[in-house]
């Protein structure tokens, strides 16, 4: 997000723990205020046209290659504070996933402080997904602008392909370490350093910054030298971690792996973990969409006032758009990338499969105005957590069930779409036009059921007189 740094929730899938042989990298993008307008659009591919990056944040100006992927994104409304194009898909079917914003301790900043004229969240996407062809490819791109030109920020960055995902962290001002996920794991990101021990003599799933070795040996920054731990030596362990970020973890590892035994302020939750089943879509969507259901610390549950403010919540009124991209490995290369999207709060909002092999996307989705417009898929699902959120107990039956339809429909899209994809003698333009069609029903089903709930939030007005007998 565009105000300092976004504040989201990351979750990773590899390809053998789910169900469908996917991967899966997807995040909720929040940030500090309950409005930041997103759009989605898709950027042609370029050819033998060089070009330069200059960044409207930092000032840095980057030569960049002379062709260019295409690619799908998730820019900020407006964009004269930056790009911040968040995530996306490109041609290749490469996936990348920037930022979820984490936090390097100051013992390290002395030595290796953040800089203010390097390569910041709001560029990583616009700099590095046009130009890969593997996650991999991303990693060492990334990398090497780290490097070379410095972050002021910490982050981590997720990539993946159909084989391979990757997740990838940077600390101080030119240092950075990635772990690629074993194929049969899961893993949850809160806003926190997140990886844990790095195999330097393992360069098949790990890589890192050319001097990481050298960098914490002089400077005496491991605390645990017998091993070489990224997040020990890297990361924050405070009292906010323990209360705004491990216990999102927490509730992601109580779903999908309910036999731990673990605190929600735990500082050692593991990284990468091992689900009791294969996942799906839906329950990357569940976790995406959860507010610590069937506990005592949900917001909307029957804690005590002190339990409901404990933990801070996944899904929030900092809610902008959620994104989950999934590579398909059965299906045909020109349409197995799918980019799952909602907008607003997303505890009400469904998601949108979009599949990212197109060359234009929905007029609502990319024509986002800073103005509130039930025009802009944007401002549609952020006005229907304003009607939502005062009457939830009246409310979320109905739109628990508008949510699931909307989600078997959705499904139903993609199976008629790939049924027919491979047939097609213009297979982008048939994508492009399947995208419409679903975002229109679903923007359509959305205003039907914002036109119930406010005649229903009508009939609920406190402020109400009926005549008696005595008039």
């Amino acid at each position: 997000m565009k105000t300092n740094h976004s504040s989201c929730t990351a979750i990773l899938v590899g390809k053998k723990a789910t169900m469908d042989g996917s991967t899966i990298i997807a995040r909720n993008e929040d940030g500090y205020g309950a409005i930041g307008p997103k759009k989605f659009i898709v950027h042609a591919a370029r050819h033998g046209q060089p070009d330069t990056y200059t960044s409207v944040t930092t000032g840095v100006k980057i030569d960049l290659p002379a062709d260019a992927l295409r690619y799908t994104a998730e820019p900020s409304v407006p964009t004269d504070e930056g790009l911040y194009e968040e995530a996306g898909i490109n041609e290749k079917n490469v996936a990348m996933s920037a930022t979820e914003t984490t936090f390097t301790n100051p013992r390290v900043l002395g030595f290796d402080p953040l800089v203010h004229d390097g390569v910041d969240e709001e560029a990583m996407v616009t700099l590095v997904l046009p130009y890969i062809n593997s996650a991999r490819e991303g990693v060492q791109r990334l990398g090497d602008f780290i490097e070379d030109y410095g972050t002021g920020e910490s982050n981590g960055i997720a990539f993946s392909d159909k084989d391979e995902v990757w997740y990838m962290e940077t600390a101080g001002g030119h240092h950075w370490a990635a772990v690629r996920l074993p194929d049969d794991a899961y893993a949850v990101a809160p806003n926190q350093i997140n990886i844990q021990t790095i195999d330097f003599n393992d360069t098949d799933n790990f890589m890192w910054a050319k001097d990481l070795q050298e960098f914490v040996a002089d400077n005496q920054l491991n605390p645990t030298p017998d091993t070489f731990n990224f997040r020990e030596i890297f990361g924050t362990h405070t009292e906010s971690d323990a209360h705004y970020n491990t216990p999102r973890a927490w509730y992601g590892e109580k779903l999908f792996t309910p036999d731990l035994e673990q605190e929600p302020t735990s500082q050692q939750i593991p990284f990468i973990q091992h689900a009791n089943r294969k996942l799906a879509v839906e329950d990357v969507e569940y976790f995406l969409t959860s507010h610590y259901q069937e506990t005592p610390f949900d917001p909307f549950g029957d804690g005590t006032p002190a339990q409901k403010k404990t933990f801070r919540s996944i899904a929030l009124d900092r809610n902008q758009i959620s994104h989950i991209l999934q590579i398909r490995p059965n299906v045909d290369a020109a349409h197995a990338a799918v980019e799952w999207m909602a907008m607003g709060f997303f505890a009400y909002s469904p998601y949108v499969p979009f599949f990212t092999n197109i060359n234009d996307t929905p007029a609502n989705y990319k024509n986002t105005t800073e103005a509130v417009s039930l025009d802009n898929a944007y401002w549609l699902y952020k006005s229907l957590g304003v009607l939502v959120e005062p009457h939830y107990h009246d409310f979320i039956v109905e739109v628990n069930e508008y949510r699931d339809a909307c989600q078997a429909y959705a499904r139903s899209r993609v199976i008629a779409a790939d049924a027919e994809a491979s047939s097609q003698s213009d297979t982008t333009s048939y994508l492009t036009k399947q995208n419409d069609v679903t975002a229109a029903e679903i923007t359509k089903r959305t205003k039907t059921l914002m036109d119930h709930l406010v005649k229903e939030a009508l009939e609920l007005s406190t402020v109400t007189f009926e005549p008696g007998d005595n008039l």
